[in-house]
């Protein structure tokens, strides 16, 4: 018997059919041992040392690992061929030899880039070592990232209250979209004119010609500025002749796009199916591990993670004879098209992600695929054979159009293009980011149009006959905010990360509340300008394009074994230790300083009047300035005591509005919304300790008064979003939304401690993520509520009903994946087993359900909390998470579970 062990169940259960009865696939389930997030786990003293610990999870599945080996004759090492996958293998087999588990047994590793029956048996054909360069590679970077967030995100919350991490790449991502805003704040519109001439030919046919130049002067796009400039030139062209001075018809070709890397999947799955980058990889993961396509289970498209755009000469020949029985010969080039990366510091070991059978066109899968999965695989399979396909023939013509009047002449031109032959468009066209925003509008059109615009026929000296004369105001507008696909396409053009990175990265950013996505495109926070602002004041090289893309140049230069990689970390650690030690005598006032410089236009804008900025609206003397409070940053006076004015961080612009203050003076924290119309109290957003919440009224400090009524805000709604409407709705909750179908008692709305909820009596029922608590209906409320008592549970916020996944015909119990305090979890009614971050729960299968229950049955852990048992820790039991320590003794379990084993990394 031969052991196999890849990353997941889902791989597993693929690879498994293809190697039949003499191989045992088994699942790690990801990495099975990582870096204590604690102080010493890397130690720079140790010439870098590194202490790894063996989770609950990674420790069951080593050890169903070693019981598997035991006997058998070959373990082979199959997980991803990427450094990641390089390091799964690296760390099972660390963590076998430290067992004595092995012994004697051979070990081999095996890649492939496709999960089919054809690539896993060549693979098992050709095994070799553990590269240890990308094992190096991974070391490096893992120790680079440990040393970076476990040393500066410690002066983050020192320094800057509030700051909840900073990490080597995610900070410079941060940095690229904090400055974008800053671009755009600082940006003013400039006034512009264009002329437009509708012309006819002898023939009748009309065309637009555009004001060029005029006097033998080139006429730029914004040099027509004022509304009299344009008058002149529309009078002067109202009372000319026309003639046309040149024709020029040229033909052009258009070439295609190479294939996706994860890069330019993720940027166009974005523009063309609306999916985030994260969502993108879930979804591609999945398409690559196996999909079952009517009895036959087998990977569609080839691996995912990759910086490649080339393909196997096999595929190309696969794709070339689709194309021609599909197209027709004529868009089958003459030889096949080979293409290389231009982005910098690209790694070009992998594939491209392409089909792994160009003939299994996507109406042919479609009925077998979820809707997301079948739409990226549309995605990717246009877009590969498009990139085999024949150039788009085409023929641009410009047509330069002189004006005369009197001694004066005026220059117009026309440009049109036709499509003779489409290629490759036929098929598929790439999307676009961002369209320039100051080209104007007829610019704008002409580009749009391109392929369809078709100018008359004409020659040199013929007349032409002026129909109408327009001219057209225009503002230049500022460069728009990065969205997800345009900040990865400029992280990738500066080498900021790697394609593996880019999801989890902007996730971060989210997570952090260091952004946040308004239109589908990124804003940065006020938290994350500030950690922006420190950073550029006190760790600017950390966080410099250059710096970030060196170090990721070393880093693949350790893959390739051309450096040591502890010399890296050497290099890196010996100035970067420096400026955290010269941070210890840095003054919270230093730090204010700087971010009020920094941050001057954004937190102090100029009022338009002349006045500074920075004048107390309160007292007229004092100075406005950043402070730092218990709960993060305000606006604060610098004559405190005696002035008390504050305000959030981002000002609104106008005096009285959201400046959380009051001739009185306000509170740190504090922002006034308005006040209560039916009674005339204050409504006020205030910072507490558990996040932001609504206040009506004052708290009274007389004994027995009744406490001011509170709101917090719902999971998902931006402070910044909160206006008097919205803060006086959900002051007022709880609200009737029903009458119970059979008992006529009301069924109200409200929000609790773990979020928004509708409750019938002593039956209470979460909302889901796309309900709100302002605006459910009677109907969506009932339904609740009914689903919730035919389940049970009384007393207590109901607990998420979860997504049915199917019977473990073994056991003959029902598997639910369930949204758990802590993260979602899968159950069968006796074991709760905590996802792993690998996977989601929109994306779970039966099978992968199944394995992870049996593993966390096989540890002894995972058992649901009994009914009567202490309820604050029955959320910690369902998302797997252990509660805090308490000085009682718990009741003896009944198998002492081992505790987390640590290994070392020399």
């Amino acid at each position: 018997m031969k052991v196999v062990v890849v990353e997941s169940p889902a791989k597993a259960k693929t690879i498994n059919k293809y190697l039949g009865r003499d191989y045992e696939v088994i699942a790690s389930f990801g990495h099975i041992r990582d870096l204590p997030p604690k102080d010493g786990s890397v130690d720079p003293e140790q010439d870098f040392h590194m202490v790894w610990e063996l989770a609950d999870r990674g420790a069951s599945r080593v050890s169903e690992i070693a019981k598997a080996v035991k006997g058998a004759d070959k373990l082979i090492l199959a997980t991803d061929p990427d450094r990641e996958g390089e390091a799964i293998s690296w760390h099972v087999l660390e963590a076998l030899t430290a067992r004595k588990a092995l012994k004697g047994i051979p070990v081999e590793r095996v890649t492939f880039n496709a999960i089919t029956k054809a690539s896993v048996e060549q693979a098992m054909r050709k095994p070799r070592e553990i590269d240890q360069a990308l094992v190096d590679a991974y070391l490096a970077r893992r120790a680079l990232d440990y040393l970076v967030g476990f040393n500066l995100s410690p002066v983050l919350w020192r320094k800057l209250p509030g700051a909840r991490s900073a990490g080597r790449v995610q900070s410079v991502a941060l940095r690229l979209v904090v400055e974008r805003e800053m671009e755009i704040e600082r940006f003013k519109p400039r006034e512009y004119w264009t002329i437009v001439a509708t012309l006819t030919t002898a023939d009748g046919a009309t065309f637009e010609a555009r004001l060029v130049g005029a006097d033998g002067k080139r006429i730029q796009r914004l040099d027509v500025g004022t509304g009299e400039e344009a008058a002149a030139f529309k009078r002067d062209l109202e009372r000319a002749t026309f003639q046309v001075a040149s024709v020029e018809a040229k033909p052009a070709k258009r070439h295609p796009q190479p294939p996706f890397t994860t890069s330019t999947l993720q940027q166009e799955a974005s523009r063309k199916l609306g999916m985030a980058p994260a969502q993108t990889m879930r979804v591609a993961q999945r398409l690559y591990e196996g999909v079952d396509l009517g009895g036959e289970t087998v990977g569609i498209i080839t691996y995912m993670r990759t910086d490649g755009v080339d393909m196997a000469p096999e595929a190309i020949q696969d794709a070339r004879r689709v194309i021609g029985k599909e197209f027709g010969d004529r868009y089958v080039p003459d030889a096949p098209r080979k293409y290389s990366v231009k982005a910098k510091n690209a790694q070009e070991a992998h594939e491209a992600v392409r089909p792994t059978d160009m003939g299994r066109l996507p109406k042919m899968v479609a009925r077998h695929l979820e809707p997301e999965q079948a739409k990226l695989y549309e995605l990717i399979w246009t877009r590969t054979m498009a990139s085999q396909m024949e150039s788009a023939e085409l023929e641009r013509t410009t047509v330069d159009v002189t004006a005369k009047v009197g001694p004066r002449t005026i220059d117009l031109r026309a440009t049109g293009q036709v499509v003779k032959f489409d290629g490759f468009l036929a098929l598929y066209q790439e999307g676009k980011d961002d369209p320039d925003p100051n080209a104007a509008p007829l610019g704008r059109a002409m580009e749009e149009d391109e392929e369809s615009r078709r100018l008359p026929p004409m020659k040199a000296g013929d007349p032409l006959k002026r129909e109408r004369i327009s001219s057209t105001q225009h503002f230049t507008e500022p460069p728009p905010r990065y969205s997800e696909a345009s900040l990865v396409k400029r992280m990738e053009e500066l080498g900021i990360g790697r394609p593996s990175t880019y999801a989890a990265v902007l996730q971060t950013l989210r997570d952090r509340e260091y952004v946040k996505i308004e239109k589908k495109r990124l804003q940065p926070e006020d938290k994350g300008r500030l950690v922006t602002g420190f950073l550029e004041s006190f760790f600017r090289r950390y966080v410099e394009y250059d710096f970030t893309a060196d170090l990721e140049e070393q880093l693949d230069r350790v893959s390739n074994a051309e450096i040591d990689w502890r010399a890296v970390l050497r290099d890196f650690w010996r100035d970067f230790s420096a400026a955290i030690g010269e941070t210890k005598e840095l003054r919270v006032t230093d730090v204010l300083e700087a971010l009020n410089g920094l941050l001057g236009p954004h937190i102090f804008p100029d009022k338009g009047d002349g006045s500074n900025p920075r004048t107390c609206p309160t007292c007229g003397s004092g100075q406005l300035s950043l402070k730092l409070g218990k709960f993060g940053a305000f606006i604060g006076c610098s004559n405190y005591p005696e002035c008390k004015y504050t305000r959030q961080l981002s000002a609104s612009g106008v005096e009285g509005e959201g400046d959380g203050s009051s001739a009185e003076g306000g509170q740190p924290g504090v922002r006034v919304l308005g006040n209560d119309p039916a009674t005339g109290l204050p409504v006020t957003l205030r910072d507490g300790r558990f996040g932001p919440f609504l206040q009506l009224g004052e708290a009274s400090t007389e004994k027995g008064a009744e406490k001011p009524k509170r709101s917090s805000l719902p999971k998902g709604l931006s402070p910044s979003a909160v206006d008097l409407e919205k803060a006086l709705a959900l002051l007022s909750l709880p609200r009737e939304v029903a009458r119970h179908p059979e008992t006529g008692e009301p069924i109200l709305a409200n929000l609790g401690r773990f979020g928004p909820y509708v409750q019938h009596g002593k039956t209470y029922a979460n909302l889901g993520k796309d309900d709100d608590v302002l605006e459910i209906g009677a109907n969506r409320a009932i339904d609740l509520i009914v689903a919730k008592e035919q389940g049970g549970g009384r007393g207590r916020p109901a607990a998420d009903p979860g997504r049915p996944l199917g019977k473990d015909e073994a056991s003959g119990r029902d598997l639910v994946v369930k949204a758990g305090r802590y993260g979602p979890y899968v159950t069968d009614g006796e074991v709760n087993a905590t996802l792993p971050k690998t996977m989601t729960a929109e994306a779970l299968t039966l099978d992968e359900a199944i394995a992870l229950v049996n593993a966390k049955r096989a540890s002894g852990g995972g058992k649901p909390a009994k009914r009567g048992a202490a309820r604050k820790g029955s959320a910690r039991a369902a998302s797997g998470d252990k509660p805090a320590a308490k000085k009682t003794a718990a009741k003896k379990p009944a198998a002492k579970k081992a505790p987390a084993k640590k290994t070392s990394s020399g």
